[in-house]
C-alpha cells in the first residue's frame, strides 16, 4: 500500500496526486462501484476506517473520510492518501481547519467518483436531518449509528426519525436483520393470531423500539419495550391465543427459539461487527421501505 501525505493543500491537488497515484500503481479507478463518505470526530475515525475499508472488500470504493478539526485555526486542508493491494480501492482522509469546517462539502464534491453512487456515514454525532446537511444532500444513501451517540441513543434516533427522508437509515436498524429473519421465518408455519408482544433489552438500547415499531407495523397489535439485563437486545415475547412464540437470546452467539405445541430449538443469532452491518447497507443504494415504515411509525409512538 502507498501513503501519501499533503499539507495545507486543496481538492484539486489531492484529486491529481490520486490521478498519479493510480497510474503509477496500475489500479485505475473503473472497479470501484461507489463513494463512501465518512463524517467522522477525530475519535472515532480510526474504527470507522477500519470498518469502511472491511466493507469495501465486497464493495469497492473511493473512501473519503471528513475530519473537522479546530474552528479557530486558520483555515487549512491536510490530506492522507491511501491507494494499494490492502486497500480495496482508494481512502482519502481529509482533516479541515478554521472556516474550511462549515464547508467540508465544497472540498468532498470534487473527489466524488463521477456516474457513480454516494454514501454518507457519520459513525458518531450527525445531523438532526441528514438529507439536509451540506454532505448528506451530495449522497443517495444517508446511513447514520443512534448507537453511536454519546446520549444513550434512543433520544438520537427519535430526532433523526422526525427528520427522516427517503434514502436515510440507521445501523440499529441493520442490527435486526438477524432478528426480523429468524422472526418471519417463525410464521412461515402456523402459530395462531399474535395478541401482543414485548421487546426486552438493555436500557436505551436504540434497536429495542424500531424492533417493536417493526413488529407492531407488520402484526398489526401493541408491542411494548421493556428493560433487561442485556446485553443489547436480549429476547422477543408475542403471546398468541394459545400460548407464547418467544426468541430469547442466552449469548453473543445463540438464541432458543419456543412455538406453542413444539419443542424448543437453539439458532444462530450472533452479534455482528461494524464493518458487516455496513457492507449489508451497501448492498441496496435505493430508499428502504420497510424501515421507512418502521421508522414512521416510530416516530409517531414513541413516548419516551
Amino acid at each position: 500500500m502507498t501513503t501519501f501525505m499533503l499539507t495545507d493543500t486543496t481538492a484539486g491537488k489531492i484529486s491529481a496526486q490520486l490521478t498519479h497515484l493510480r497510474h503509477q500503481m496500475g489500479a485505475p479507478a473503473i472497479g470501484m462501484v461507489l463513494t463512501l463518505v465518512v463524517v467522522s470526530e477525530e475519535r472515532h475515525q480510526y474504527d470507522a476506517l477500519r470498518a469502511a475499508t472491511e466493507a469495501a472488500r465486497e464493495h469497492p470504493s473511493r473512501i473519503i473520510v471528513v475530519i473537522k478539526r479546530e474552528e479557530e485555526e486558520p483555515i487549512r486542508l491536510d490530506a492522507e492518501l491511501r491507494i494499494g493491494e490492502n486497500t480495496p480501492g482508494e481512502v482519502v482522509v481529509l482533516r479541515l481547519y478554521g472556516e474550511l469546517t462549515e464547508h467540508a462539502d465544497s472540498v468532498v464534491s470534487p473527489l466524488l467518483l463521477p456516474d457513480t453512487p454516494v454514501v454518507a456515514w457519520w459513525p458518531g454525532a450527525a445531523p438532526d436531518a441528514p438529507s439536509k446537511d451540506a454532505i448528506g444532500a451530495l449522497a443517495q444513501r444517508r446511513i447514520t449509528d443512534a448507537k453511536g451517540f454519546d446520549d444513550g441513543g434512543v433520544k438520537s434516533l427519535v430526532i433523526r426519525a422526525k427528520g427522516y427522508a427517503r434514502g436515510d437509515t440507521d445501523l440499529a436498524w441493520a442490527r435486526l436483520t438477524p432478528w426480523r429473519s429468524l422472526l418471519a421465518a417463525a410464521f412461515d408455519q402456523p402459530v395462531g393470531k399474535v395478541r401482543k408482544g414485548v421487546v426486552e433489552a438493555a436500557a436505551g438500547h436504540p434497536s429495542a423500539p424500531l424492533l417493536a415499531a417493526w413488529l407492531s407495523e407488520r402484526l398489526g397489535v401493541p408491542i411494548k419495550v421493556t428493560e433487561s439485563s442485556g446485553p443489547g437486545l436480549t429476547a422477543v415475547r408475542l403471546q398468541l391465543g394459545e400460548g407464547e412464540l418467544a426468541v430469547v437470546r442466552t449469548d453473543a452467539r445463540l438464541a432458543a427459539l419456543s412455538r406453542p405445541g413444539q419443542p424448543d430449538r437453539n439458532v444462530a443469532l450472533a452479534r455482528r461487527q461494524t464493518s458487516e452491518l455496513m457492507a449489508e447497507e451497501l448492498r441496496r443504494l435505493d430508499t428502504d421501505e420497510i424501515y421507512e415504515a418502521a421508522v414512521k411509525r416510530f416516530a409517531r409512538t414513541y413516548k419516551g
